[in-house]
């Protein structure tokens, strides 16, 4: 039975990475003509391009707007912290996350969630990118590579942040949609762990990548299947897991955090509650708020 789920999840990931890059590829307006075609950047979102889970800082703009009780954000929150705390992740539990995360956009209009995520992202997230990181992004784009973001963060919401980024584009997780509307299923799985390099390696045969010229940047022990399918990976604000396997193999690590800030943010925990409740939050806001209109 292990062995049937393990083997169903990888087929999950191959499937998400092929359908995000495929959404990346068609999405956004063709890069110019690059002096370096045959390299790129990947960077990861959360706690890596920006302080913090996307996802959290959206639902927090929808608060601004009145848009969901908090108190539904504390008990997700509270129970997501115990769930952590085992540490009893397992492609189950990942699929639970799968379909609650659905609520997110279930019902909505395409327009409508990428216009919220145009605000939001001008209120609450530009000021929490990561100055280092992006100064890292933009020393591929100065050398002619592209950067792409790479993020189970809904793709509506990872376009929005690599545009206003000025980035090539971003891989996240791709809902289905039917004339305009949001169905409420996914359109492969959450890009999550192993379908990240799915869909990097997916990408990469479209736009004529050497992944052994190519970099990638993350914060969370993870990412360790993309970090280890290009030839070279950086630990960026990394948690204690990544830190040590990035001590062992001679990664690079940059850490753009001090103190307290690093200590907290360290915490596997506290992010992955955070992310996880912010997605929660953010159903419920905009399940009632298009359900009312």
């Amino acid at each position: 039975m292990r062995r049937l789920l393990r083997r169903r999840h990888q087929v999950e990931a191959i499937r998400a990475g092929e359908v995000a890059a495929a959404a990346a590829s068609s999405a956004l307006p063709a890069a110019p003509i690059t002096p370096d075609p045959g390299a790129a950047a990947f960077f990861d979102v959360d706690n890596t391009m920006m302080r913090g889970a996307s996802i959290y800082h959206f639902a927090r703009g929808l608060a601004t707007r009145g848009l969901f009780n908090t108190s539904d954000l504390v008990k997700f929150a509270l129970g997501q912290a115990a769930f952590r705390l085992r540490g009893n992740e397992n492609p189950e539990h990942i699929a639970i996350a799968r379909q609650t995360a659905l609520a997110f956009v279930a019902g909505s209009k395409v327009e409508d969630v990428v216009k919220l995520g145009e605000e939001i992202y001008d209120e609450e997230m530009s000021d929490r990118i990561w100055s280092g990181t992006r100064a890292l992004a933009q020393s591929h784009l100065d050398a002619g590579q592209r950067v792409w973001l790479v993020t189970a963060t809904p793709v509506e919401l990872a376009r929005v942040i690599g545009q206003r980024l000025g980035l090539t584009g971003a891989l996240g997780t791709v809902a289905e949609a039917a004339d305009g509307v949001y169905t409420g299923r996914l359109v492969g799985d959450l890009l999550h762990g192993a379908a990240k390099a799915e869909a990097v390696r997916a990408l990469a045969r479209r736009e004529g990548l050497d992944l052994s010229r190519c970099t990638a940047y993350s914060d969370s022990v993870n990412d360790l299947p993309l970090l280890s399918l290009v030839g070279h990976p950086v630990a960026i604000n990394p948690d204690s897991a990544l830190r040590a396997h990035a001590l062992e193999h001679g990664w690079p690590i940059k850490d753009f955090r001090t103190g307290r800030r690093a200590t907290l943010a360290a915490l596997p925990v506290a992010m992955g509650a955070g992310a996880l409740a912010g997605a929660v939050a953010a159903a419920l806001a905009l399940r009632r708020h298009y359900r009312s209109r």
